[in-house]
């Protein structure tokens, strides 16, 4: 099933996108198409983190349009306006696995059978897990202020454990982080995000309000700790077995001078553990390069996508 959405508050952000709810295998996604080139363009997918949704883009995304890009921003399964399936025995549902998944099924069902993504954070995550298990749809892989998953978990220290502290609180059996972010999300959002944002004046109210009026809701709450808990779990399953394999296809890293993953990574290292053919750098901002640096990342984006 594809419907068409009217979504004047997302329409305000983001303008010049239609958007759609596609049915996939195991989810309804969300999605904003670019109707600037009408799909003349190369096809790029760009994936949100947490507890951001597709309007992150808000500044990156018409930059790639104007380059020439057919754009697609999906919400991920759990986040936005995507539906919230159970998580399922050992949170299958949210494996990166089932997630890359609906990601590649929504872009077939757009006309896409190969094209590039980009991920910041958990988005990220799910672009990794896409190039592994679909090497022939993804063309290149653009992954924003992330390690791999497997190798954060591995070389865990007390200053990552003290920076990211919701890799560990999230994952807790349910119902506790779901009952404590319940009884004030505003709260737990706003300093979720002031942590992590280093350039300040980037802030938006308007973009705040739409990440908030999804996190209000009881089954996004859920989802989320769904998706970390399955980080912990089943997707480190399936990294243990494909620990031999590698992305074959180009891949830039790039992240945040003033964030937690280059402080305490070489970036370019781990992914060179991943992948054949890596390049990047880090930018002056915190985590969310796209919402911080859109320019810059912009910039370096539309020079990886051109080759």
């Amino acid at each position: 099933m594809c419907m068409d959405i009217l979504d004047p508050a997302a329409d305000a952000i983001m303008p010049g996108f239609r958007r759609l709810d596609l049915d996939t295998t195991g989810a309804r996604i969300r999605v904003a198409v670019s109707t600037a080139n009408r799909g003349d363009g190369p096809p790029v997918l760009l994936l949100h983190g947490h507890p951001q949704t597709h309007l992150t883009w808000y500044r990156v995304a018409p930059r790639l349009v104007e380059a020439g890009c057919t754009v697609v921003a999906a919400d991920l399964r759990g986040y936005g306006d995507s539906s919230k399936p159970p998580g399922g025995e050992g949170h299958a549902t949210y494996a990166k696995r089932a997630m890359a998944l609906d990601q590649v099924e929504v872009m077939r069902a757009l006309g896409h059978e190969r094209f590039a993504v980009i991920g910041h954070d958990r988005g990220g995550r799910v672009a990794h897990r896409m190039a592994l298990d679909h090497p022939t749809a993804v063309e290149r892989l653009a992954l924003l202020d992330i390690a791999p998953t497997a190798t954060m978990y591995a070389r865990t220290n007390r200053e990552f454990a003290t920076r990211y502290f919701w890799w560990f609180f999230l994952i807790q059996p349910f119902d506790l982080p779901e009952r404590m972010i319940g009884a004030d999300p505003e709260h737990f959002l706003r300093k979720h995000i002031a942590g992590q944002t280093k350039n300040p004046g980037t802030e938006n109210e308007a973009l705040f309000r739409e990440y908030l009026r999804c996190y209000r809701d009881p089954a996004t709450i859920h989802a989320i700790c769904e998706d970390y808990r399955a980080a912990a779990s089943i997707d480190l399953e399936h990294d243990a077995a494909d620990a031999d394999v590698r992305v074959s296809a180009p891949l830039l890293a790039l992240w945040g001078a003033k964030g937690t993953v280059g402080a305490l990574y070489d970036v370019l290292e781990t992914w060179r553990e991943k992948a054949t053919d890596v390049r990047g750098r880090a930018l002056d901002c915190g985590h969310t390069l796209q919402e911080e640096a859109p320019e810059e990342t912009s910039a370096e984006l539309l020079r990886f996508l051109k080759g």
